[in-house]
């Protein structure tokens, strides 16, 4: 039977509302336990009176930190002294610090270098060093499933994630260019740290990726192996490509290494792990319209008579 991971889950009750309490339980289920589970706040104040009553009903202990200097954040400091003291007495393999602050990019950095896996939690106003600090990062509004309204922002982090995906398959690939798709999902997560299929409208990865028309899946088994899209007409672009630079020298032919420059400026999105082959100057030698010749390439003289 595999064992469970232990986490301890340290709320940040000025910065986050007693409403996410029962999403943020839920989430942590997901990775392990909660061995720990404490609040922080100042209890004599009426605008924490909501987490009160949720902190007994799921057995969450309240700590108490007055707050002695007006402009100082009492609570903050409080968790991180009680995030440490955890942290020596190696009882958890985790932290889960849910806060909307970035005060905690430096805990969770400092947990991390332990060895300790981190998971945020906050709403989607959290500072970015603080996501990308913890190992996974969960935005609150969305794992209370209120409403997202995808908008212009929204497309440029898919563009984004769409070339890292493609990147990803290209760099871990297998001999047949595909990756499995939990092999996938871990190094996407590991490059962005608060991705999550949720923030798309989506439950599952698998459902995400097929909103990529770049992407092709095969299911072996109970795997499904996802690779890239490899279209004839996107090899025949690139050669229509080549033959126009190597022109340009007329008969003398085209240096190897300034063609590859050449055609990558030209063709950014050109990647030799697309077609099957690690150098360039292989991929060159198979196309049947080019040869090679002390590192000159030359359009073969027989496809031109």
């Amino acid at each position: 039977m595999e064992i469970e991971m232990r986490y301890a889950v340290l709320i940040d009750a000025d910065n986050v509302a007693p409403k996410y309490t029962k999403n943020i339980l839920d989430e942590l289920s997901n990775y392990g336990i909660a061995t720990y589970k404490r609040v922080y706040g100042d209890w004599t104040r009426p605008n924490l009176a909501g987490w009160k009553n949720m902190a007994l009903d799921n057995a969450i202990t309240p700590v108490q930190q007055y707050s002695y200097t007006t402009g100082k954040n009492a609570t903050d400091s409080a968790m991180i002294i009680d995030a440490m003291d955890i942290l020596y007495s190696n009882n958890v393999d985790g932290f889960c610090i849910v806060s909307s602050d970035s005060d905690f990019t430096r805990l969770a950095i400092r947990l991390r270098e332990s060895g300790k896996h981190v998971i945020g939690m906050g709403e989607k106003k959290t500072p970015k060093p603080f996501s990308t600090a913890c190992n996974a990062f969960k935005y609150l509004e969305i794992l209370a499933e209120e409403e997202v309204q995808t908008n212009d922002v929204d497309k440029v982090e898919l563009k984004t994630l769409e070339s890292a995906i493609i990147r990803i398959i290209a760099e871990n690939a297998n001999l047949e260019e595909e990756i499995n798709i939990g092999e996938l999902g871990s190094r996407l997560q590991g490059r962005y740290p608060d991705f999550d299929v949720r923030n798309y409208g989506y439950s599952k990865f698998s459902q995400f990726l097929k909103d990529f028309d770049c992407l092709s899946f095969r299911k072996v088994g109970s795997s499904i192996l996802v690779s890239q899209k490899s279209k004839e007409t996107d090899l025949q672009s690139v050669e229509s490509v080549l033959t126009a630079i190597v022109r340009t020298n007329g008969s003398k032919g085209y240096n190897l290494g300034e063609l590859k420059k050449q055609l990558c400026l030209k063709v950014p999105d050109f990647n030799l792990k697309t077609y099957g082959y690690s150098k360039f100057s292989r991929f060159v030698e198979n196309l049947p319209d080019f040869k090679i010749k002390n590192n000159m390439v030359v359009i073969d003289k027989k496809e031109n008579n």
